[in-house]
Order: C-alpha cells, then structure tokens, then sequence
C-alpha cells in the first residue's frame, strides 16, 4: 500500500533537492539537460508536504533522454514507469513499496512541456505564505479523507491548483 502522507515543512527538504541532482549529473549526459528544478509542496518553504522530493529535469529531446536516463538513474535507485500514459514525459520513483517509503520523483520533460506550469503554482506559494496556508488545509484534508488512493488524492487537488494558477497569471 502506498498510503497518502502529509508531514509538516522540513527545512533539510532543499539540501536533500540540492544532494540528489548532484548525484544525477554523474550518471545523464550534462548535454542533454537545459534545467532542472525542485518542484511540488517540498520546494515551498513552510508547506506541508508529502515527504517525496519533486525533481523537474528538461532535456532537449526525450528520445535522446531515454537512451541514457533510464540505466543511469536505475543505478541510483529510481524505477523507470514504462507504462505512463503520458509520452511527453519520463516518470521515475525512488523508493516503492515493500520497500522503504518513496523519497523522490524524476519528471524528465522536453521545454515545451505543460509540466513546467507547476513552477508559477510553486513561485506563487512561495510570494504568498497565506495561500500556502490554505494549501496545506486541503492537503491535509485530503490526505485523511483518501489515504489509500493517491491518485484520488491528486484529483482533489485539480481545481484548488488550477485557481491559484488563475490568479498567478493575472497582471
């Protein structure tokens, strides 16, 4: 069971962030990667937050991205979602169930990807401590209400994300 955690903000969260993309520099090609980014709820400080660091890495192709990745990030202990339903983008999980709890996710994406829009939702938390707040809230909320269904757990997040995205983009 991967049951749906929130703990509250660990100020060591942005070293763990800063020591895992160390590690995968060694083993991508540093050609293929054009950024890379700490993401989600353990990238705002203060947020309460599923205790599983976001890493957003965009590469110039993922063709390119899956001759390489795959290998070397299974090296450090990540599993590769070969059936993830979206193609415009690689998922990795360190960290799954019977195994010790998740600790990391790999989303490797191409520059075009809509996945690089969580970065204004996060930018956003980060200028805004009360909206934060209120994330945590729901986070929470949900968390207990469906603790056994993650993807569940996400849903109910959608339309709280997609609000706030609104009002990041207004003027």
């Amino acid at each position: 069971m991967d049951e749906v955690i929130i703990v509250e903000y660990n100020p060591h969260w942005k070293a763990l962030f800063e020591r895992e993309v160390a590690r995968i520099r060694k083993v991508l090609n540093e050609n293929i990667i054009s950024r890379i980014e700490h993401f989600g709820s353990t990238a705002v400080p203060g947020l309460a937050a599923k205790p599983i660091i976001d890493i957003l890495i965009g590469v110039r192709s993922l063709t390119e991205a899956k001759q390489i990745a795959i290998s070397g990030l299974e090296t450090l202990g990540y599993a590769y979602w070969f059936d993830n339903p979206d193609p415009q983008r690689m998922f990795f999980v360190k960290g799954l169930p019977p195994k010790p709890a998740r600790t990391h996710h790999i989303h490797i994406v191409e520059p075009d990807s809509i996945l690089w829009e969580r970065l204004i939702f996060r930018d956003y938390l980060r200028e805004h401590p009360d909206e934060a707040k209120r994330y945590a809230q729901l986070k929470h909320y949900l968390a207990q209400r469906f603790s056994g269904d993650r993807e569940a757990y996400t849903r109910g997040k959608s339309k709280y994300v997609s609000f706030v995205l609104q009002k990041a983009r207004l003027p």
